[in-house]
This record gives C-alpha cells, structure tokens and sequence, in this order.
C-alpha cells in the first residue's frame, strides 16, 4: 500500500484562508492515477487537515497541475469560490508563468519567441509537432532568453503563452535544446524519472483581496 509517508516533506511557499501554494518536487504526481501512487494533492489535504484538525473530508480544489518529473510550484485553492476564480484566471491567461529549464546545448538565438502547432497521442502520452492543418492540433506559443550556459549546458528563463501539455519540453527540443534528463523528447542524460524543468515562479490575483501575488520556488540542487 503507497503512503504519503513515502513523499518528502510538503514545502509551503504561500498560505491562506483561500490559497494554498506547494513546492512541488520532481517524480511526485500532482494528481492521482492509474499507478494509485500518493500524490502532492493527498499531501496538502493531510497537512490542511492535520494543522486546522479539521474533521471529515477537507476541501481543496486543483488549479493547475505539473508534469511528473517537472518541479516548483503549484497552486490549490482553499474555497470553491477561490477555485472558480483562481481558474477563470488560469483560462483566461491571467496567471504568470515563469519556468527555468537546463537545456542540452545552447538555443540560436538567445532569445526569442516559438511558435509550433501540437498534437498530443493520448496512447504513448507523447506530444508532436505538426503542420497547423492537422486535425486536432493546437498552436502552442512561448518566450526564452538565455541566463547563463553551464558548461555544455544552458539555462533558460520560459515563459508559456499558452497551456499545452508537454508544451515547454517539445518545443525546446524542437529548436536542438531538450531539457537535461528528458529522455522523452530527446535528451542524451538520464536522472532517475527527474528532468530540468521547474515551475520557478507563478504570479495570480488573490481571488478575494484582488491584490497580486507571486510565489517563487528555489531551483532543485540538481540544476547545477
């Protein structure tokens, strides 16, 4: 029987009456799912519960999710309310995403702006980059700059422009730059199920206060 005790220590970037913001570290699922492994949203409604001594089922609602080997930051909402608002933020684009990422190689140029059309096969869960007339594709749009290169790898600031899934670590390996440790898409360096890829930093109005909040996750020790 999986138990949350197998997961590390849940880290809290940012909490209230309405939000609840989580350090998520890398091969930790999100959410449930075939595997029946714990996950980060089992962790933080035991550590609402535990904390408050909360009695029965304690509400958390899921605002956005992180691939499995991906790490940062990760936001739940506390109410029903803050939920729906904190999501109608995330359709809407509203939401501030900044990824770093440890790429193989360095992008040419620099920096820049990249422009693909996805197709995502739900069988092999592998996304592809295809021609914009396929059926079932979506446009998928993000800004790079270059930080600072290690060695004969890179590290680059992402910010996603649109939501896709595996957007982020398709489209740099399009460009010759997979993400260290992404074997899926291209990378040469294996890291036990990890990739170099976090969530850094994640900006969003507060569903109540209407003020604007942005939390930022350390980089894991193994980016350097």
């Amino acid at each position: 029987m999986n138990t949350l005790t197998e997961l590390p220590p849940l880290e809290v970037l940012y909490e209230d009456n309405h939000c609840l913001v989580v350090n998520k570290p890398a091969r930790v699922l999100t959410m449930g799912d075939e595997t029946g492994e714990p996950t980060l949203f089992q962790q933080a409604k035991q550590y609402l519960k535990e904390k408050y001594n909360k009695p029965g089922n304690v509400y958390l609602g899921v605002v956005h999710r992180l691939d499995r080997p991906t790490s940062g930051v990760v936001l739940f909402a506390r109410t029903s309310k803050a939920a729906s608002r904190l999501s109608d933020q995330l359709r809407r684009h509203a939401m501030t995403k900044t990824y770093h990422a440890l790429v193989e190689g360095v992008p040419t140029p620099k920096s820049g702006r990249l422009s693909h059309w996805l197709l995502k096969d739900r069988d092999s869960n592998i996304v592809s980059v295809v021609q914009k007339s396929v059926a079932d594709s979506q446009s998928a749009v993000l800004d790079y700059r270059l930080i600072k290169n290690e060695g004969k790898n890179s590290l680059l600031e992402v910010i996603p422009q649109t939501g896709r899934s595996h957007q982020i670590r398709v489209q740099l390996a399009e460009i010759g730059t997979p993400i260290v440790g992404d074997k899926k898409y291209g990378s040469s360096t294996l890291m036990g199920g990890k990739i170099c890829l976090h969530a850094f930093a994640l900006g969003f109005k507060h569903p109540t206060t209407k003020e604007s909040v942005k939390v930022e996750a350390t980089l894991p020790s193994y980016f350097s």
